[in-house]
């Protein structure tokens, strides 16, 4: 089971007792208003998503880690990497992504969380690149994404929901010569 520390948090695994905040943070519709189509998600589609989530664990050896508040033992929402199928045209891809609950929000705890996905995609699994996701307009994704070090790539549209979205990149090259001591 892999887990990741960072100063503030802790990326871990799922466990049942997660289903519930998780939920919490996918039916506030403020939180949702950029994924796919804006829908929230009630507690059995977050059941079902961490479900999925883990299976992605077993078959990729990454997926989609809960973060926890290390000083709280909170869940303040997930980071990690997956597989864009949504947008297949980027395929073969992994992508970084993070929701986080609105309490959560404006303090780096998304950059600080997506900062280790990445360190682990590229360090621990070998991934040769990294995408990163996000409708056009979604300024606060666009700034973690270039703290990561990413680089906008293409502009389109998803097939899922129609919305333009942007494609951020981040090369195992790119990344070395960023982290290099």
């Amino acid at each position: 089971m892999v887990t990741l520390e960072t100063p503030r948090l802790i990326l871990r695994r799922w466990r049942e007792e997660d289903v519930a905040p998780m939920a919490a943070v996918n039916a506030d519709p403020e939180v949702m208003r950029w994924i796919r189509d804006g829908s929230v998600r009630d507690e059995q589609q977050t059941r079902g998503g961490i479900q999925a989530w883990e299976s992605e664990w077993e078959a990729q050896g990454f997926g989609l880690f809960a973060v926890e508040i290390r000083s709280t033992g909170e869940l303040a929402g997930f980071t990690g990497l997956s597989v864009p199928g949504f947008l297949p045209e980027v395929l073969p891809a992994v992508e970084v992504g993070w929701r986080l609950g609105r309490p959560h929000w404006g303090r780096g705890l998304a950059t600080e969380a997506a900062a280790a996905a990445v360190r682990f995609g590229f360090e621990e699994r070998g991934l040769e690149r990294i995408v990163s996701i996000t409708q056009v307009g979604n300024d606060a994704s666009e700034r973690i994404m270039t703290k990561l070090g990413m680089r906008l790539a293409r502009e389109t549209v998803s097939p899922a929901g129609g919305r333009r979205v942007r494609v951020f990149a981040l090369s195992s090259d790119q990344y070395a010569a960023t982290t290099r001591h």
